[in-house]
């Protein structure tokens, strides 16, 4: 949840992930949340391209209609897209042009279009700067995926594109009961070290919290800050750490009662554990100056053999291939246990579908939109991602046999070692307000002498608020 913040050398998790937020997306009452610009059924439509369904054309593509693809610029890059899944599509249809364009914020250079109903066919919606997409689907701008998910493999025989994905890839995409986005990207959370540093100091990757704080000791001492996150534009690396041990702490409904807007869920003695600990983490290992800093300008510095442990998702590492020294391997371990009595084993993992695409409702060539995603879900097309952007897909099987890089092979054993302990959350890309205003709370717990307390309660606050706002839709899982 291709991933992240709002350069050309970032990725939003892309949430991953799907996380953070559009900027001026909030719900407001009476007002359209695409500027007000859009009205709703058929006649905002414009004439759409429509083909012969058969066996090869499942969707009815009009093989001659233009397709036009926008794609995140972040840490994944473009060149999956325009490598691999442009000429995937174009082997298909010949007669089609296909316009692609990248951009390193998506809401400024694709809100307006979705507004003025001119909106491109394919949108990789991610970065610091994505849409809302519960608003996007609450204004009727993104396809119903169904018929896609219906359609035949591409190059699976005798499957249909849903039988190819990994569990509860559908239900990440999906908005009160129907689909409406295709989450690509499966993505590990994890805190990230240089595994050639670790062997040389001989410190071994903590299990428990007491080992943790005992080996930030050591780093500390060896002159090294021992664990940084950028404050500017990466608080949600943070927050998402905190949740993650608050759901080994007290289970993964911890996090399904605050997606699904609970009483008192950010209040739970779980959270607040978290919260505590993280906290103390700030206090004592942290270096302040990193709160003004990028993802990008404290990654630089754990490339530098400055920081030591730094969390973030499986994108990590080829976001930084250009600035990663020769002798730096990546490597990726699991948060470690809270306390004593947590109610999931260390190794459990936060890991989910992430990296947002969809097909536009009112696009020209909505047909050629699903097509193309059809193209992305091949079993070719996700092995192509993955090659090129070292992160695996949400397709079965696709990344077998391969041997791409340290931190791959170190994510997809921190997979297998989590098992059946792999959980998510939904709420920050579902309301734009709560992630906000957990990014500023984050903060303020991590750098500024923020309390647990005031945290859940801050949280909360906002949680309710969100819940009780009739002009906001509300998601449920």
């Amino acid at each position: 949840m291709s991933e992240i913040p709002e350069t050309g050398t970032s990725l939003d998790r892309r949430r991953l992930l799907g996380r953070t937020a559009a900027a001026g997306l909030l719900a407001v009452p009476g007002v359209s949340l695409l500027s007000g610009c859009l009205g709703s059924g058929d006649d905002d439509k414009p004439d759409q391209a429509e083909g012969s369904k058969s066996d090869t054309n499942p969707l009815g593509v009009k093989e001659d209609a233009e397709l036009e693809v926008v794609i995140f610029n972040g840490g994944l890059g473009t060149k999956y897209a325009t490598d691999v899944h442009i000429p995937s599509y174009k082997k298909s249809f010949p007669k089609a042009n296909v316009k692609f364009s990248q951009a390193e914020e998506i809401s400024t250079v694709v809100q307006p279009r979705f507004a003025g109903g001119n909106p491109p066919d394919v949108v990789n919606n991610a970065g610091s700067k994505l849409m809302d997409m519960g608003a996007l689907v609450a204004e009727g701008q993104a396809a119903d995926l169904t018929d896609l998910f219906d359609a035949p493999s591409l190059d699976v025989s005798g499957q249909k594109v849903k039988d190819t994905l990994l569990p509860g890839t559908i239900e990440q995409g999906t908005f009160n009961g129907k689909p409406y986005v295709v989450q690509y990207a499966y993505t590990t959370f994890g805190l990230w070290y240089d595994s050639e540093l670790f062997k040389k100091n001989s410190w071994t990757p903590p299990k428990t919290w007491a080992d943790f704080t005992a080996l930030l000791d050591k780093i500390k001492g060896a002159g090294m800050t021992p664990y940084a996150y950028a404050g500017a534009n990466a608080a949600y690396y943070q927050y998402l750490v905190i949740l993650t041990s608050a759901a080994k702490i007290g289970g993964a409904d911890v996090l399904k009662n605050i997606d699904n807007l609970e009483p008192n869920a950010w209040k739970n003695d779980a959270v607040k554990k978290a919260a505590e600990a993280w906290a103390a983490i700030g206090a004592k290992y942290m270096n302040k100056a990193n709160l003004g800093q990028r993802h990008t300008e404290v990654q630089l510095q754990q490339n530098q053999s400055q920081i030591a442990f730094y969390p973030s998702g499986s994108w990590l590492e080829n976001e930084q291939a250009k600035n990663t020294p020769p002798t730096f391997k990546y490597a990726v371990t699991p948060l470690p246990s809270v306390t004593t009595s947590d109610k999931l084993p260390s190794t459990a993992i936060y890991a989910a579908a992430g990296e947002m695409y969809f097909a536009s409702a009112k696009g020209k060539n909505v047909n050629g939109g699903k097509e193309y995603l059809r193209h992305m879900l091949s079993k070719a097309g996700a092995r192509g991602f993955t090659e090129l952007t070292k992160v695996a897909t949400v397709v079965k099987g696709a990344a077998d046999g391969l041997n791409i890089s340290p931190g791959f092979a170190s994510a997809d054993e921190m997979t297998k070692a989590a098992g059946e302990n792999v959980f998510s959350f939904r709420w920050d890309s579902w309301y734009k307000k709560l992630d906000d205003e957990c990014r500023a709370a984050t903060n303020e717990l991590m750098f500024n002498g923020g309390t647990a307390d005031k945290f859940c309660d801050r949280m909360q606050k906002v949680a309710d608020e969100v819940k009780n706002d009739s002009s906001i839709q509300k998601f449920k899982r």
